[in-house]
């Protein structure tokens, strides 16, 4: 088996982010951290994977791309409230707070997304990892909420939608908690189709609603390993997944379900994200000419987080067939 260094990795995965990612905080306590994006990048340097890797800057998302899944309301309580002085919050909910950096932060993560989905179309990248934050999924059309700003993730999808032309794209979210966020932007958009899972009892708290067979987001409870959701993704996401065919795939990349993580119940490892993530490559190589794109949304445990996220790289970039 050839070392990594002697490789030569045969997709080209993108990383976005920007440091202005690094400059949204909702105070010292807060989980949702700076410091999660440091140690993913950190991560990745000791690993020694970052050169097989091409770093891009997220550019800003304009109003209008953001407006596709945002109201006006929404986008400027962000803008208006951020507030313009070190060391301010304003809070937005319990849980998500704005600072001096927060506007022009969501304004790249939400422009990473739309920049990856732009260059997957092109041919530029085979796929991408957009490391920002603020994270999104938890983000309604009306409101923040829950750490997000934007629903980084829904912003992406509808310029692929509305820009790309494309009719049918796929939404996979493995965070611990439910995208309530997403789920609640396209209810009613059968072109997305979401595949989920999420843990039971956990906030966002979400209230069984109408059966929507574009809609599979699938409760687990607490305690629940790696074999359990392997079972669900192979007897109900991939089927799913086969019948739509997708030609775009985003990824609402949480790695919150991770057994070292203090805000979930759930038990998975880091082997078990790879394989997610290779099962859902699988399903992109055959309907979306290998197109994904992914996104970082939970994660708290720092060392948990770092590991996961990587391996999810790694196996976006094939670095760990190697």
């Amino acid at each position: 088996m050839r070392s990594l260094q002697q490789a030569i990795p045969p997709m080209t995965t993108a990383i976005y982010s920007h440091p202005l990612c690094h400059q949204h905080e909702m105070g010292s306590y807060h989980p949702e951290c700076p410091a999660r994006i440091e140690m993913i990048e950190d991560q990745l340097i000791s690993g020694r994977i970052d050169g097989y890797l091409d770093f891009r800057l997220a550019p800003e998302a304009s109003l209008a791309e953001i407006a596709r899944a945002h109201t006006i309301e929404a986008i400027a309580l962000v803008r208006d409230k951020s507030p313009q002085e070190p060391g301010k919050y304003y809070p937005v909910d319990d849980d998500t707070a704005l600072n001096q950096y927060s506007w022009l932060a969501a304004l790249r993560a939400a422009g990473a997304g739309i920049a990856a989905v732009d260059a997957v179309m092109a041919g530029e990248i085979d796929n991408a990892f957009c490391l920002v934050r603020p994270i999104g999924h938890h983000a309604r059309p009306n409101m923040p909420m829950g750490f997000c700003v934007f629903n980084n993730i829904a912003i992406a999808a509808k310029h692929a939608l509305e820009v790309h032309r494309l009719e049918r794209i796929a939404i996979a979210d493995f965070d611990v908690h439910h995208g309530n966020g997403t789920d609640e932007t396209f209810c009613d958009d059968p072109r997305v189709l979401m595949v989920g899972f999420y843990q039971e009892g956990l906030y966002p708290f979400p209230v069984k609603g109408p059966e929507r067979p574009h809609m599979l987001n699938i409760a687990v409870p607490a305690g629940t390993k790696g074999d359990v959701i392997r079972a669900i993704v192979r007897e109900q996401w991939l089927p799913a997944l086969e019948a739509h065919r997708p030609q775009l795939l985003l990824i609402s990349a949480g790695f919150d379900a991770h057994r070292e993580d203090p805000l979930g119940g759930m038990e998975l490892v880091e082997d078990d994200y790879a394989w997610l993530t290779h099962q859902l490559m699988n399903v992109a190589k055959v309907h979306a000419h290998g197109r994904i794109v992914s996104i970082l949304e939970g994660g708290y445990n720092l060392s948990a987080l770092a590991r996961s996220a990587v391996a999810h790289i790694k196996a976006l970039a094939e670095l760990d067939e190697f």
